[in-house]
C-alpha cells in the first residue's frame, strides 16, 4: 500500500489531513495530486452517504490504493441545521466565506446566545482496494459567535465560536484545532481501521 488518496482538492483541508494522519507512514495525496479530474455528483442527504459516494467514485479509477473522502459542513440549531449537507454551496459554492459567514451573522443577528448553539460535522468513508468501507463521524459543538474573529481557519471557522478554548475557531492554533475538531476526531477514529491495512 504505498499511497493513501484523499477525495478533496480543497489545499487547507489536506494540511490538516496530512498533520493529522503524519504518524501512519503513508504519503497522502489529494485527488489533483493523484491526477484525477472527475465531477462527482454530491447527491447524498447525509454527510455520510455523500462521504461514501466521493469516495466510491474515486476507488473505481484508482488500483491498490485506500481512497478517503469526507464530508463535513457546519450545523446551525436555530436554522433548522442549515446549511448542513449544502455548507459548501450555501449562497453559491463560489461565493466568498466572507459573504456566507456575513450572511450567517445578519440571520442571527437579533438571536440570544442559548439560541446560537451550532455544531460542526465530519462523516468520512474510507473505501479500501478490495471494496470494503468503513465510516467514521465526529462533531464539535459550539455557538454561532457576534463577529468574523481570527486567521488561523478556513470555511465557516471565523463565525464558530469554541467555549472549551473561550475563543473562535480560527483563533485555535492548528494543533488545538487538530486535537478537538470534528474532522480531527473522525481522523483519528478512522486511523484504527487503516492501521489493519498498513
Amino acid at each position: 500500500m504505498d499511497k493513501i488518496i484523499f477525495a478533496t482538492g480543497n489545499e487547507d483541508k489536506m494540511k490538516e489531513i496530512r498533520m493529522i494522519l503524519s504518524d501512519l507512514e503513508v504519503e497522502v495525496i489529494s485527488m489533483k495530486e493523484a491526477g484525477i479530474q472527475i465531477d462527482i455528483a454530491e447527491d447524498g442527504k447525509t454527510f455520510e452517504e455523500n462521504a461514501q459516494i466521493k469516495a466510491s467514485a474515486i476507488s473505481k479509477i484508482t488500483d491498490n490504493c485506500i481512497v478517503l473522502a469526507d464530508d463535513s459542513g457546519l450545523e446551525i440549531d436555530y436554522l433548522d441545521k442549515a446549511p448542513g449537507v449544502y455548507s459548501s454551496r450555501f449562497m453559491g459554492e463560489d461565493t466568498s466565506y466572507d459573504i456566507k459567514n456575513n450572511a450567517i451573522l445578519d440571520k442571527l443577528k437579533d438571536v440570544p446566545k442559548s439560541q446560537r448553539t451550532a455544531r460542526f460535522v465530519c462523516a468520512i468513508c474510507a473505501v479500501f482496494p478490495d471494496g470494503t468501507s468503513v465510516s467514521t463521524r465526529a462533531t464539535i459543538e459550539g455557538i454561532i459567535g457576534y463577529e468574523i474573529s481570527g486567521e488561523n481557519g478556513f470555511g465557516y471557522d471565523p463565525i464558530f465560536y469554541v467555549p472549551e478554548f473561550s475563543c473562535y475557531s480560527a483563533e485555535l492554533t492548528p494543533e488545538q484545532k487538530n486535537e478537538v475538531s470534528h474532522r480531527g476526531k473522525a481522523l483519528k477514529e478512522m486511523k484504527k481501521h487503516l492501521k489493519k491495512w498498513l
